[in-house]
């Protein structure tokens, strides 16, 4: 398949799904391309609800301690997942992989296991972790330092199997500490409609498993990195460790790297921009 045709694979991140990326696709396919956003396992269509958080009167005590319906989805599940829908996708031939926030962990594991189907792995200030590095220990790293998500997540994820947010929460400050979080530049009406979609458990075990990363794998595959100015998430300092320690380790292989002036979330605030360059990439 010729560079610039290989069909697009859209990965969301944590509590989100294959709804983020509808404005991303649309353009993308206008212009030509095929393009599918899918769903993580543990999300989307494949997410499970807490009874907690929709029972009222609320209880406190519940949020803390009832075990998510996604408790045991992990790494392994959910890298296993992706290798079926990007060998669905292309058919045999290889598919560019364009994964948000949490959802990076999940294409490196894929790129290490079928290196020869991911034409291009694109991470959207995505977590990309070294190898044998746990996403959950990047996101604690001094580098993302003023990480407004960890705050909000409403339960022990040892107890629950999950980060938990309470999506359905009537506290103000609380939904607004949500919307700088994953939605600042965002229009509020959009960002209001986007957290209605979230889902409010994101299996742990996703960031807690790590791949083990070699040349001949995850290595060899082509990669680009855009970075987001104003993430509240994946801090820009990470995006840049990220970009550093992968070009350390694979020297012969470096990261491209595109900026971006935005959010969390560029998909829903400058979805041309994201469509712009991903269409660019092959």
């Amino acid at each position: 398949m010729a560079t610039g045709s290989t069909p697009l694979l859209f990965l969301h991140g944590y509590w989100h799904g294959s709804w983020c990326w509808t404005d991303v696709v649309a353009r993308v396919a206008a212009a030509g391309r095929v393009a599918v956003a899918v769903d993580m396992a543990g999300h989307g269509l494949r997410a499970g609800r807490p009874e907690c958080l929709s029972r009222r009167p609320y209880d406190v005590g519940a949020v803390a301690t009832e075990v998510s319906p996604v408790a045991g989805v992990d790494l392994d599940e959910a890298g296993e997942l992706l290798v079926a829908q990007i060998k669905e996708l292309g058919r045999g031939a290889p598919v560019t992989v364009v994964a948000h926030s949490m959802g990076g962990t999940v294409l490196t594991r894929a790129a290490q296991q079928v290196p020869d189907l991911v034409a291009h792995a694109v991470y959207l200030t995505a977590f990309m972790p070294a190898s044998d590095v746990p996403a959950l220990a990047c996101a604690q790293l001094p580098e993302n330092e003023g990480d407004m998500v960890a705050p909000a997540v409403r339960a022990d994820p040892a107890v629950t199997g999950a980060l938990r947010l309470d999506l359905a929460s009537d506290d103000p400050a609380y939904r607004q500490r949500l919307r700088d979080a994953f939605f600042n530049d965002v229009d509020p009406a959009v960002a209001d409609a986007a957290l209605a979609l979230m889902s409010p458990d994101a299996p742990v075990g996703i960031a807690l498993q790590s791949t083990t990363l070699t040349h001949e794998g995850w290595g060899s595959v082509p990669r680009t990195y855009v970075t987001c100015a104003q993430d509240m998430i994946v801090r820009p300092a990470l995006q840049q460790k990220f970009v550093l320690d992968a070009d350390i380790a694979f020297p012969d292989n470096p990261t491209s790297v595109v900026a971006l002036d935005s959010s969390h979330s560029p998909f829903l605030s400058m979805p041309e921009q994201v469509a712009d360059i991903v269409t660019k990439l092959g």
